[in-house]
């Protein structure tokens, strides 16, 4: 049973983050400063780890399963077990213009803000390290080994240029396209060769046409990235990578049929050999929990920040799959008015700023004080455990 009333638990988790926020916002910093890519966050990791092993009581594992960069990290032994995400890759070239650094360090604020009280909780309080949300689905691979096995709810925030108290991401796969051709000398003997060239401009005429005739909230986009080597010799290679997005996976298989056709469509038309490969797990349509995301903007209003409900469909996150399998909620953060969006430069630099870390402080303690309304409502613990009962 939770000892102390839920106003009494708010008050010691704010005090206790107000303690440890230096050294949480300075691990942001050093984050943002270092920016690593997804599967090899091994820095990001470290550090991860390095922090959380100041906090008492805490069992931490690096390295889970197939996934050097993945952490666990648990406190306490209470049958309610409380899932917080840490996210720490960057994306190429541009850094945490999507903000990642905020997203773990708010998640080892809040799990440093609740550390201490885990027992008055009477909660297993886990926080997991989770790479590659950008490219290559970190959380599903983790659902799949086990590692978030337990949970009854889980829990993240991502910063944004809006305060919104949950996320509407598509789901989402992606491909590496190759087609293979033959080379041949373009002007003695071009009859000789296929062109792989021929096949990608063909594919792309074809998935331009098609979006005509795509279904609501369907997208495909892409991107060719090699085609030739020089202009007298016929392309034997052409590459390209592309994403299918849709409401929801069942959308999103149709969609992908559409992608093939077009894609098929130019290796017959050039005569070349089409290749295909999924680039990594696909990512589901997300399931908020109404009632965790309620809570949660209840607390948000309590620092000064509304959550407005979701405004917008767009982008894609591993978190949705978790939210197939466990009551999950991912809030959207604002860094401020004139905000830049995410994934840009602009966004990058905003996420060392002070709007960044004060971002990272509301959206820690606003998760601590969820996860305490959660623990100490006898109608919310209840319904937790006996969700999961009832799927055991």
């Amino acid at each position: 049973m939770t000892s102390g009333t839920a106003e009494n638990l708010k008050n010691d988790a704010e005090s206790t983050l107000q303690e440890n926020l230096p050294g949480v916002l300075a691990f942001s910093h050093l984050l943002h400063q270092h920016p690593e890519l997804g599967f090899g966050e091994h820095q990001a990791v470290r550090w991860l780890a390095e922090e959380l092993t100041k906090v008492p009581g805490t069992r931490v594992e690096v390295g889970l399963g197939q996934l050097p960069t993945a952490l666990k990290a648990e406190v306490g032994t209470g049958d309610l077990v409380l899932t917080i995400c840490a996210e720490y890759d960057a994306l190429p070239g541009i850094g945490h213009a999507c903000g990642h650094n905020i997203i773990a360090a708010a998640a080892l604020g809040a799990f440093t803000a609740l550390a201490p009280m885990a027992d008055r909780l009477d909660v297993t309080l886990r926080l997991l390290g989770t790479p590659a949300e950008e490219t290559g689905g970190g959380k599903v691979l983790m659902l799949e080994q086990g590692d978030f096995d337990g949970t009854h709810a889980a829990m993240m925030v991502h910063p944004g240029d809006v305060d919104e108290v949950e996320m509407l991401p598509y789901a989402c796969a992606g491909y590496r396209v190759t087609f293979h051709g033959r080379s041949a000398h373009a002007s003695a003997h071009p009859w000789d060769g296929i062109n792989a060239l021929d096949a990608i401009t063909v594919a792309l005429t074809a998935i331009g046409l098609a979006r005509q005739q795509l279904e609501p909230g369907q997208q495909i986009h892409g991107f060719v990235d090699s085609a030739g080597t020089a202009p007298n010799v016929i392309p034997e290679l052409a590459t390209g990578q592309w994403m299918v997005r849709a409401h929801d996976v069942e959308s999103l298989a149709r969609a992908t049929t559409v992608l093939n056709r077009c894609l098929e469509a130019g290796a017959l038309a050039a005569g070349a050999r089409l290749e295909v490969v999924q680039d990594g797990p696909a990512y589901a349509e997300f399931r908020t929990d109404t009632a965790i995301a309620e809570l949660f903007g209840s607390n948000s209003a309590a620092l000064g920040r509304h959550m407005n409900p979701a405004s917008r469909r767009g982008g894609s996150t591993d978190m949705a799959n978790v939210s197939h399998h466990f009551p999950t909620i991912h809030p959207m953060i604002s860094l401020g008015d004139g905000c830049p969006p995410i994934h840009n430069q602009a966004f990058a630099e905003a996420a060392a700023a002070p709007a960044g870390d004060k971002a990272i402080r509301d959206g820690a303690l606003a998760m601590a004080w969820t996860c305490i309304d959660l623990a100490a409502r006898p109608e919310s613990r209840t319904r937790l455990l006996d969700q999961a009962a009832a799927k055991s």
